[in-house]
């Protein structure tokens, strides 16, 4: 049986790895904004996710989440923000690199 956690594995391990190997090579002016970010949109997350799953909105298969949760909603949802909020940013360098050339 698949699980949430899994299938979200799948997705942030490979776009984290490449995000943090574009920013960090990018530096400390481009680093430092996308993991400030990055911290907003989980907190903005936090407090939307809890809104939709409290209210009945999104539910999840109980037997297919870990059953960690921060408030109701559970730890896997919170994953594609931090892919989101690395992957853009990076994708934002390597665009900017093209038109560069």
């Amino acid at each position: 049986m698949t699980t949430y956690l899994v299938l979200s594995l799948v997705v942030l391990v490979p776009v984290c790895a490449l995000a943090l190997t574009v920013l960090v090579r990018a530096g400390r002016p481009v680093l430092l904004p996308a993991l400030l970010g990055l911290a907003v949109l989980v907190a903005m997350t936090a407090v939307f996710d809890n809104v939709i799953v409290g209210s009945g909105i999104v539910g999840y298969d109980e037997g297919r989440i870990l059953g960690l949760r921060l408030g109701v909603a559970p730890v896997e949802d919170f994953s594609y923000a931090v892919a989101a909020a690395l992957a853009l940013p990076a994708l934002w360098v390597l665009l900017g690199r093209r038109r560069a050339r």
